[in-house]
């Protein structure tokens, strides 16, 4: 099969790619260039510049003559509630005069939420967008937190032992390993089912922060603890404004973590294991990025190693 893959190059995009080459699939691989492309080119992707986030290149073109797609977005932190929906709708331009007969599209936890869910509400105008393309069959990858995430606060623990986090403790949210999702969005390219509208609902491990300190803790001999940040607090706000980034962040951030810890976003059906559980993601990839963070001590100060400071 001759299948398109948005944001090629990316974490995974990249492996996404490589996977379907070994599957003896075609690939075109959609990326801004650099020596990442050139690497899958070496590999036997056909290589096409541009892209959907920044809507430059021949973007009508990319779909013009493959059966199937992978449809991701990059987050625009400076833009995070126009992002989402201008990329949807080159999508749906592109692919609604193309060949393409199957897309898998990277979604979110949230994405059936209509209303301020903070960076859950842009992955509602992507869903609801590529949902009006009647003659694709469309899976939906409803994705948890990446794992990866958590290399944020390597430096918080490696300076304070701790992380700190607006999430409440008792919450159990999912988590999902990138690597993970490439393979499942593989299976799908590779198995079609021939439904027009799937919904996967992708996280493997479903833990409170406390618990996550734990594994940390366990990994790197050394006590971790969760400090939990009331973002009600006008000193956090202050610090945060005047330091770290901009109100429209800020608010974004506030309305992402109350729908969560409302329970307004979450999951809502049974779901098949993972290969990457949290104790081997920090094992085999957290813990090397502290032990890193705990020899540099000239790394910046972030938002993250700021508020996991006691006395927050």
């Amino acid at each position: 099969m001759r299948i398109a893959v948005v944001g090629a190059t990316g974490r995974i995009g990249a492996k996404l790619t490589r996977t379907l080459l070994s599957a003896g699939h075609q690939v075109k691989a959609l990326s801004r260039g650099g020596a990442a492309l050139d690497a899958l080119v070496k590999s036997g992707a056909e290589p096409v510049l541009g892209s959907f986030d920044t809507g430059t290149g021949a973007l009508n073109t990319i779909f013009q003559d493959v059966e199937a797609a992978f449809l991701m977005v990059k987050t625009d932190w400076s833009n995070p509630h126009g992002h989402y929906p201008a990329v949807a709708r080159r999508f749906v331009e592109a692919l609604s005069t193309s060949s393409v007969k199957l897309a898998v599209s990277l979604t979110a936890i949230g994405s059936e939420v209509k209303g301020e869910t903070g960076h859950f509400e842009g992955f509602y105008h992507l869903d609801e967008a590529l949902n009006q393309l009647e003659n694709i069959d469309l899976v939906h990858l409803r994705a948890g937190w990446f794992m990866e995430n958590l290399l944020a606060w390597t430096g918080a623990v490696a300076r304070h032992g701790a992380i700190g986090w607006s999430l409440n403790p008792d919450l159990k949210t999912p988590w999902v390993a990138i690597q993970d999702i490439a393979q499942l969005a593989a299976n799908e390219l590779n198995n079609p089912t021939g439904e027009h509208r799937v919904i996967r609902e992708v996280g493997s491990s479903d833990l409170t922060m406390p618990e996550i300190a734990a594994i940390m803790s366990r990994e790197i001999d050394r006590p971790v603890e969760y400090r939990f940040i009331d973002r009600n607090r006008e000193c956090i706000q202050a610090e945060y404004l005047k330091r770290f980034g901009a109100l429209e962040n800020w608010l974004d951030d506030n309305n992402t973590l109350a729908a969560l810890n409302d329970r307004v976003v979450r999951f809502h059906g049974a779901r098949a294991p993972l290969p990457t559980t949290m104790d081997a993601f920090i094992r085999d990839t957290w813990k090397p990025a502290y032990l890193k963070s705990l020899a540099n001590k000239d790394e910046p100060e972030t938002f993250y190693t700021w508020s996991s400071a006691s006395g927050r």
